[in-house]
């Protein structure tokens, strides 16, 4: 095939956007199309939504501009970013283009650490993120941060507390430390509301939602007040934790929120003198039961002091500069983002309007 202008376009045409599923030069985000003998230089222009895996789609379509013209030696795919708004989701009116819930079937397991992990593992990567942390009865989302004070309303919202840019919003910044939140269901289900439709979350990429453990009612006000994009289950290598992972997997399904995927917790320790690891809780229990349960695996997280540390002290941001965490963590992430793209990109495209309330 001869390698021309019109040629190349046609091929961009079958590349789609990893955000939408639609043809990229549909949406204009593939162009400025040159060609110089057995040379090719574009533009693609991907949102922050994709921000994880720009550089693993900008790959791809160098590999699918080589199969079709083998006799390109040279393919040159200049990476920008493309500006999209979120719109409205559901009556609640919330501005983000996913939804992620955080869940566990048990306490203990890390679900807020690898929720706050998630959150800032995206933010680090470009995307714009907020994290509400609907763990009303133990909030641990300021303390994981670092973060202090106690929002106000302006404007009618509910200002959320930054970190480094971050809106965030947790019963923990509303209530004395040390005092317990005694409350029935309705009173719960009202809090969630109100922490979706009246914070001024702002034009989100992605809502983190760091779950209650257990297999209680905050995922079934979730799914009746807004489309979620879908859940990742937490837990730990061991039996009696992967048996709670399985009820908090079918709690989700029964509430018709998709499975986006399990992190195995605490999988290994790996010595930091040594480098040898050890399986203080067993191994690859949650690989297994994703497999079992046809749910993605989204990686593991080594059992690992650091964590601790810089969760006490507020510093879990830090975790990525870890040299035996860091590269974990990311996978994690980008994996997610991967899989949220994939399934995106398999489906036909449609039209996404606003619903507004």
């Amino acid at each position: 095939m001869d390698v021309t202008v019109a040629a190349v376009e046609k091929v961009l045409a079958e590349f789609k956007d990893p955000e939408t599923g639609r043809s990229v030069t549909q949406t204009q985000q593939a162009r400025d199309v040159q060609v110089a003998g057995d040379k090719v230089t574009l533009t693609l222009a991907l949102t922050s939504h994709s921000a994880p895996i720009k550089n693993e789609m900008k790959e791809r379509l160098v590999e699918l501009l080589r199969r079709r013209f083998p006799s390109l030696t040279s393919i040159d795919v200049n990476l920008v970013v493309h500006e999209r708004a979120a719109v409205k989701l559901g009556q609640i009116g919330l501005t983000a283009k996913s939804v992620i819930a955080v869940g566990s079937g048990k306490g203990g397991v890390g679900k807020s650490t690898v929720a706050a992990t998630i959150a800032l593992g995206l933010k680090r990567a470009g995307c714009k993120v907020g994290l509400m942390d609907a763990d009303v009865y133990g909030p641990s989302i300021p303390h994981l941060l670092g973060l202090s004070g106690k929002p106000v309303i302006e404007n009618n919202k509910l200002q959320p507390i930054m970190f480094q840019g971050m809106p965030t919003i947790s019963m923990g910044y509303l209530v004395p430390a040390g005092e317990a939140v005694v409350w029935r269901g309705p009173m719960l289900h009202g809090a969630i509301t109100q922490f979706l439709r009246d914070t001024a979350w702002g034009d989100l990429d992605y809502l983190i939602i760091d779950m209650p453990p257990g297999t209680g009612d905050i995922a079934l006000t979730l799914s009746q007040q807004l489309p979620l994009t879908g859940a990742v289950v937490v837990c730990t290598p061991q039996q009696v934790a992967l048996i709670d992972a399985v009820k908090a997997i079918a709690m989700f399904r029964k509430v018709n929120i998709p499975l986006l995927g399990m992190v195995e917790n605490m999988s290994g320790f790996i010595c930091p003198d040594t480098g040898k690891r050890y399986d203080i809780f067993g191994s690859g229990g949650a690989r297994q039961a994703a497999e079992e349960l046809k749910v993605p695996f989204l990686g593991e997280v080594p059992l690992n002091m650091q964590i601790r540390i810089n969760g006490d002290e507020g510093l879990t941001l830090g975790n990525f500069d870890d040299p035996i965490l860091g590269p974990y963590l990311e996978k994690i992430v980008t994996t997610l983002v991967r899989n949220i793209a994939d399934n995106t990109m398999s489906k036909p495209p449609s039209m996404q309007l606003p619903m507004l309330g």
